[in-house]
């Protein structure tokens, strides 16, 4: 296959790159190394596929039509668009929701009119847990409607979902939005928990620990991840799906940190503070559709996941 993949150079897309090369398929890489963070992390992340004679990277830009016409015939050929670039996290999306907007919508509206004019016809979505809000029916179940989304972040995913069956219906776009349950592991962003926990529990430095511990995440190691998403490409069953793919199992903050603190041997120094806006108390995921859909099985528990994470970041240095 020849698979395009926007956000490539990032945690999820530099691990499903990998694994598509390593597989065979050819991989158009679209990345714009937004300075969210440093570009040479994001480089190193591709530091395997950047040889490989299957893979083609080119820096362009989802929110410019113009910036994407310009691969020209990089676009022949295309298969599958696995669109996962976005502009990421909660917080940081009720200090810019127009940026927010501009990026994941704009920039969905521009990768599905791409897909139309070059006639691709399977789109996978990087959607999020997020758009299921402060919904308390647990375990989040696709079926339930009731989305509730409380930041800038998560509107953007559901608006990115109903974007993506409007093109199913009116095009032929085949649309699988794939909902994202907090994933983890090797490469991932310097900014996310587990990743700055660990550097700072490390360094023996104060992490900053919101509420009381008791907050719940349904945490998904990427290789997991990857594995769901590969499923997602050759889905055939119907034009319009919204799967979830998590662990279906959730670990408290408190449980989080004292993982952390066992896999590197140091006791956390917690800088307690308020529960943040735009945060939800719990994530967790029915699986059962994507069990059944993509056949997925999530084969990797936390302690080991984040035993994998710490063994890489010191690797990493």
């Amino acid at each position: 296959m020849r698979i395009l993949i926007t956000g490539a150079a990032g945690f999820i897309g530099s691990h499903l790159v990998d694994r598509l090369l390593a597989r065979g398929d050819s991989v158009l890489a679209i990345d714009n190394f937004d300075p969210f963070y440093s570009r040479s992390f994001k480089e190193n992340n591709l530091s395997f596929a950047a040889s490989h004679a299957k893979f083609t990277l080119c820096e362009a830009d989802i929110r410019s039509a113009d910036s994407l016409a310009s691969l020209g015939q990089q676009l022949d050929g295309i298969d599958v668009i696995v669109h996962l670039a976005a502009k990421a996290g909660v917080r940081p999306s009720i200090e810019d929701p127009v940026g927010y907007q501009e990026t994941n919508v704009k920039g969905t509206q521009n990768m599905l009119e791409l897909a139309r004019r070059t006639g691709v016809k399977q789109f996978v979505f990087a959607s999020s847990s997020s758009v299921y809000g402060v919904n308390p029916n647990v375990p989040w179940s696709e079926s339930d409607t009731g989305l509730k989304p409380i930041s800038p972040y998560a509107s953007t995913k559901v608006s990115g979902e109903l974007l993506g069956h409007v093109y199913s219906h009116l095009y032929g776009i085949r649309f699988i939005g794939l909902r994202f349950f907090t994933v983890y592991g090797p490469r991932q962003r310097p900014d996310l928990a587990i990743h700055k926990f660990t550097r700072m529990i490390r360094d023996g430095q104060p992490i900053p620990f919101f509420g009381d511990g008791s907050t719940r995440r349904d945490y998904t190691f990427v290789a997991d991840t990857v594995t769901g998403i590969l499923g997602a490409l050759t889905y055939t069953q119907s034009p319009f799906e919204l799967i979830n793919l998590g662990n279906h199992h959730t670990v408290s903050l408190s449980e989080m940190v004292a993982t952390i603190e066992a896999s590197v041997g140091r006791k956390a120094i917690l800088d307690r503070l308020p529960e943040q806006p735009g945060d939800v108390p719990q994530t967790w995921a029915d699986i059962s559709k994507a069990t059944t859909l993509l056949a997925y099985k999530p084969a990797t528990p936390f302690v080991q996941g984040v035993t994998k994470f710490v063994g890489w970041l010191d690797d990493a240095g």
